[in-house]
C-alpha cells in the first residue's frame, strides 16, 4: 500500500507595511505586469497608495519562513461598514498563498468592525472569478468607478457576527 502524500501549509506571517517600501513596490510591479497579460491592463490606475495608509486601512505582506515577501493584499474603507480588498497578489499561484492572504484580510477587517468586503476583478481574469467564487464571495452591482462598466465584475462577502 502507498501512504497519500500529506501536504504541510508553508508557515506565513503577515507584516503590515507602507506600499511604498521596496519589497512591497516588487510585489506590486509583479502582479501589474501579471494583470496586464491576462486583462491588457496593469490596474495602477485603480491602486492610490494613500487609500491603505489611512484610519480603518491597511497594506500586508505575507512573508514566508525565511522572511522573504511571498504575496500582498490591502483594503480600503468604503464606508463605515465596508471595505475594499486591493491588490491582491500571491508570489506562487495554486500554493495556498493566496487564500491565506485574503484569510488574513477578512480577519483584519472584521476586527476593524467591518461588516462587508467588497473588491472589483475583470471579467476576463476567470482564475480571479473563480478564486473569489470558490471562497464565498457572490457577485454584487458594480460600485463606484465600475458602474457601468462591462469589463468588470464585482463581488461581496459578508464577514460572520
Amino acid at each position: 500500500m502507498s501512504n497519500p502524500v500529506v501536504q504541510v501549509a508553508m508557515p506565513l506571517y503577515f507584516d503590515r507595511v507602507d506600499p511604498a517600501t521596496p519589497e512591497a513596490l516588487v510585489l506590486l510591479d509583479q502582479l501589474s505586469i501579471a494583470l496586464e497579460v491576462v486583462t491588457g491592463d496593469s490596474g495602477r490606475a485603480s491602486f492610490d497608495a494613500a487609500d491603505v495608509r489611512g484610519a480603518r486601512a491597511l497594506f500586508l505582506l505575507a512573508r514566508d519562513h525565511d522572511g522573504k515577501p511571498v504575496g500582498c493584499g490591502a483594503f480600503r474603507p468604503i464606508s463605515s461598514t465596508v471595505a475594499e480588498v486591493k491588490r491582491m497578489y500571491a508570489v506562487q499561484g495554486g500554493s495556498g498563498i493566496g487564500s491565506r492572504i485574503l484569510a488574513q484580510l477578512e480577519a483584519e477587517a472584521k476586527a476593524m468592525h467591518y461588516q462587508e468586503i467588497w473588491l472589483e476583478t475583470r471579467l476576463v481574469n476567470q482564475v480571479a472569478v473563480r478564486f473569489y467564487e470558490q471562497r464565498g464571495y457572490v457577485r454584487i452591482a458594480n460600485y463606484g468607478k465600475y458602474i457601468g462598466n462591462a469589463k468588470a465584475v464585482c463581488f461581496g462577502k459578508r464577514l460572520p457576527d
